[in-house]
């Protein structure tokens, strides 16, 4: 009897993942209590960021909210950290949840007028080194006046669009040879796998360079990131200032990041230069002209209504009338409201998305808040600042990009603008030096950043979305394909803090 209710157990903890998965999560959980009381809460912290960081390398095997949960509710157990310093970190961190929650959503009802738009796009540009500047270029653009999470929401929801018209074309098409039915696990016939696997391997090269493009916009201005404005504030810059102090530094990054936009198309490597395969561009030409044929009164409206909308949401988020989650909703009521949609089930819908990825954020906060209760980076951090001043902002650029890719840039970046504006408060360094390492915080956290999916949010959101497993997009992979990106803006970056501080 308790050997079958062992193997019912085995079979129940965390569901279809490989044993070897479950096997080495149990095993975390064993080994954090054990370490705990013989190496103390600060080695097991850095243990348990590590172990962190492997159920999101592993999030296409298993959702990292359940295993990531489990170590989180075991940190609170063995109080590494509290359910009020979580708690805190959650309150610290409500407007990017709000915005999950509902601007994510209000993407979801214009889907209709971004695959228009972008399906326009992609069929009337055939140069792939063209089409993936205008993604990384538009993304940068958006970043810099948005917010990166709510154009990566737009770039998913694109992406999504696509693979699904063409998926269901290339599953519908049976061919048969012979006796056999050519067709795979997909569903899709093995005439069509190898024009499959290119446009899964071009669409993933479009989406990391319009990731990157958030990035690249996104260090550039007060509002592109949300650890921006804390650093604003806490240096008294206004939008002007602050886009003037960044720019010596964010405006070469941005030309090296479009140069190696460029240079990986051309010279295909990291997994880019995959182009639009002709069977796919065919299927698409045919859906959108179909579409155009078919298209009623209704749905014309209905595609007007979402452009006007659209509209509305870019003025709101460029003038910032209200939090960037209020938007969304806002954004939700008036597309709702005025395209008819007025059933709970059909609204219901437009909250998948988003929603798994907010409790799997709410997680990453309980993780946020062991590093902060156990002071983990508090020794960097000391040891940074006891340097000779000349080479502090180099030093903070290099503490800070390597912590966010452990870590969340937010937290990172929060952490140390407080601890420097401390310094500043008590006499240790000059308002000219704390200038110098706000403008290296704030660089040193957005670009280096890239490296990983847990050091940005917008990435983190990319890897566990609905598009990732559609076009193979893992962990390792994105790392992979960030790598140029990450040593190209990191160099970049760091000369130009050398020259310019």
């Amino acid at each position: 009897m308790a050997q079958t209710m062992a193997q019912a157990f085995g079979k129940n903890f965390l569901g279809q993942a490989p044993n070897w998965y479950k096997q080495t999560i149990l095993f975390f959980l064993v080994l954090n209590p054990i370490l705990m009381v013989t190496a103390g809460p600060f080695v097991t912290g850095w243990l348990l960021i590590g172990e962190f960081i492997f159920t999101l390398a592993m999030a296409l095997k298993c959702y990292p909210l359940q295993p990531g949960g489990l170590l989180a509710i075991e940190a609170a157990i063995l109080g590494m950290t509290s359910p009020e310093t979580i708690y805190h970190e959650v309150q610290s961190n409500l407007e990017v949840i709000l915005l999950l929650v509902f601007m994510v959503a209000g993407i979801y009802f214009m889907k209709n007028l971004l695959l228009f738009v972008f399906t326009k796009i992609l069929i009337g540009v055939r140069s792939k080194t063209i089409l993936s500047l205008l993604f990384s270029l538009t993304a940068a653009v958006l970043s810099a006046f948005l917010d990166a999470l709510t154009v990566t929401a737009v770039l998913i929801t694109v992406a999504v669009g696509f693979y699904s018209v063409y998926h269901k074309v290339a599953s519908g098409k049976k061919i048969h040879h012979a006796d056999h039915d050519h067709s795979d696990d997909d569903g899709v016939n093995h005439y069509h796998r190898e024009d499959l696997d290119s446009f899964r391997s071009f669409l993933r090269s479009l989406i990391m360079h319009g990731a990157v493009g958030t990035a690249l916009g996104g260090v550039c201005t007060l509002v592109g990131e949300p650890q921006n404005l804390l650093i604003a504030e806490k240096a008294g810059w206004n939008f002007l200032e602050f886009f003037l102090v960044m720019a010596p530094i964010t405006m070469p990054v941005l030309v090296a990041g479009v140069i190696t936009c460029v240079l990986l198309e051309k010279t295909k490597i990291m997994g880019y230069g995959e182009q639009l395969p002709e069977a796919v561009r065919t299927v698409l030409e045919d859906y959108a002209a179909a579409q155009d044929s078919k298209r009623t009164k209704r749905e014309s409206v209905e595609l007007i209504m979402q452009g006007v909308v659209a509209l509305v949401l870019v003025v709101s988020l460029a003038t910032h009338v209200a939090a960037v989650g209020l938007i969304g909703l806002m954004i939700i009521v008036l597309l709702t409201a005025f395209n008819g949609i007025i059933e709970e089930h059909q609204i219901g819908h437009a909250f998948e998305e988003a929603l798994p990825f907010t409790a799997l954020l709410v997680v990453f906060f309980a993780v946020v808040a062991v590093i902060h209760e156990q002071h983990l980076f508090t020794p960097i951090i000391d040891y940074v600042l006891a340097m000779d001043e000349a080479v502090q902002p180099s030093m903070f650029f290099i503490a800070n990009g390597v912590l966010s890719m452990i870590s969340d840039n937010v937290f990172v970046a929060t952490v140390y603008i407080n601890e420097v504006r401390e310094a500043l408060d008590s006499g240790a360094i000059s308002r000219e030096q704390f200038e110098k390492l706000a403008i290296a915080i704030n660089t040193g956290t957005n670009l280096p950043s890239v490296a990983t999916p847990n050091g940005q949010a917008a990435f983190l959101f990319l890897l566990t979305s609905a598009l990732a497993p559609l076009i193979r997009l893992s962990y390792g992979k994105m790392v992979v394909m960030a790598l140029p990106y990450t040593i190209v803006l990191g160099v970049v970056g760091l000369v130009m803090v050398n020259i310019t501080l």
